[in-house]
């Protein structure tokens, strides 16, 4: 097991590397920070010495081998806009895209299991029909026509739900949450709702579909000829099975959530490293958007790890084949 757990963090070392060098290579030819911090009225003496002070003179190689130590060490450098260090500022934004996150993931789970349990249960009922065509709506949509839309009928027309911000935020040390205040709860609602839809609808139809494969095998039938009841057998006896996939999809769209968070704070206006990274992309801010992009492929090479490492431990066939 050791031999595969290192050979696994190996690979992830190698990806990081990657994608450090791939966000450094496509976030330097984006914008002139020099431009942004000084105006159009500076002085070429003052451009140079600026470029010289930020390093950006620098040759390609060298620069990429001061953020890769910086980054190891947690440090990205000044941010070009706000001229404060990226971790600091990334660590005010995390919050909020973690609650948002956990929220959504939350709401496509506490939906998603359901409907697709009732779905594999009883796929010709008309309710069922009606999930499957909503999971059609759910996944066809964009991210922002669906944001837009909660916030035009929610926000402008019934006016029951705040159309953008976070609302207050109560501080537990250097976190902040949005969770403990009643306008915080209304405000994660609607962008919540927004990011946790197509997760619920993915959901939803890969419990169906394993429900439906799974009532069909022998244990259910023989389970069904010794006189159980269908609570029995659906949500003891199916339903333990028809989740094992289903925490490994779960895990995987952790790092997608993150990801896609960026155009649902953008919509929403929401104060979390999406809307920063957006901030940073039109502002021409380098460390900023290196450090988002190593932060979001960190996000998904852990969670990979963990479920090469969780499959390792469930799956005798990998020990078999590593030993």
């Amino acid at each position: 097991m050791i031999r595969f757990i290192i050979s696994r963090i190996l690979q992830s070392i190698g990806v990081m590397l990657a994608v450090g060098l791939i966000a450094f290579a496509l976030f330097t030819y984006v914008g002139d920070p020099v431009n942004n911090m000084l105006g159009p009225s500076a002085s070429t003496d003052d451009r140079a010495r600026l470029r010289t002070e930020l390093g950006l003179d620098d040759p390609f190689l060298v620069q990429y081998a001061r953020f890769i130590g910086r980054a190891v060490q947690g440090d990205f450098g000044l941010s070009y806009q706000y001229a404060r260090p990226v971790i600091d500022i990334v660590a005010e934004r995390l919050p909020a895209t973690a609650e948002l996150s956990l929220v959504a993931v939350f709401l496509a789970l506490l939906v998603g299991i359901p409907m697709g349990i009732y779905a594999g249960i009883r796929p010709r009922s008309w309710l069922s029909k009606l999930f499957m065509s909503v999971s059609l709506i759910g996944v066809s949509l964009p991210t922002f026509f669906t944001g837009i839309v909660l916030i035009v009928l929610f926000a402008i027309v019934l006016r029951w739900l705040p159309p953008f911000g976070r609302g207050d935020v109560v501080m537990l040390g250097w976190w902040s949450t949005g969770l403990l205040s009643w306008s915080g709860l209304k405000s994660i609602l609607l962008p919540s709702v927004t990011l946790s839809l197509f997760q619920m609808t993915l959901i939803m139809r890969l419990v169906r579909s394993e429900m439906l494969e799974i009532v069909r095998t022998d244990y259910i039938r023989f389970a069904q000829a010794r006189g159980l009841t269908s609570r029995a057998i659906y949500f003891r006896h199916a339903l333990k099975n028809t989740l094992v996939p289903v925490i490994t999809i779960t895990g995987l769209q952790m790092g997608s959530i993150i990801a896609f968070a960026v155009i649902t704070e953008t919509v929403f206006q929401w104060p979390g490293l999406g809307l920063l990274f957006i901030q940073a992309l039109n502002f021409g801010d380098i460390p900023v958007m290196a450090a988002y992009l190593v932060f979001v492929s960190l996000m998904f090479v852990a969670i990979n790890l963990f479920v090469d490492i969780l499959y390792f431990v469930v799956d005798p066939r990998l020990r078999s084949g590593w030993t």
